[in-house]
């Protein structure tokens, strides 16, 4: 199993800059791919960044530009910078961890998400 534990969130002005991370612990080796969620109150979840094991990224169109996500292998750590911060971006960040079976705890062929437990970004104008 895969225990995630987010850390960095806060309240920043408009224009302003943050820093998530997200420390991994547990069956970290069989982590194929990890990414940032978000979820604005009244709002679904939704994906803001996500980078697999081999270092692709992806992000949300609305994020494009803004913010970078990556990862310290050696640390085990996912990180979101988050530059030009906007109100918009205000709501509660997950990280998320997505392993392959088998591997750890999971004896067969199976795809497993796991979550942390949110960290809280606003954004004030």
């Amino acid at each position: 199993q895969v225990q995630l534990v987010e850390s960095g969130g806060g309240l920043v002005q408009a224009g302003g800059s943050l820093r998530l991370s997200c420390a991994a612990s547990g069956d970290t080796i069989c982590i194929s791919a990890m990414g940032w969620y978000r979820q604005a109150p009244g709002k679904e979840r939704e994906l803001v960044a996500a980078i697999t094991s081999g270092g692709n990224t992806n992000y949300a169109d609305s994020v494009k530009g803004r913010f970078t996500i990556s990862r310290d292998n050696a640390k085990n750590t996912l990180y979101l910078q988050m530059n030009s911060l906007k109100p918009e971006d205000t709501a509660v960040y997950y990280c998320n961890a997505h392993t392959l079976g088998p591997c750890g705890v999971v004896a067969r062929e199976e795809a497993l998400d796991a979550w942390g437990q949110g960290t809280l970004v606003t954004v004030s104008s």
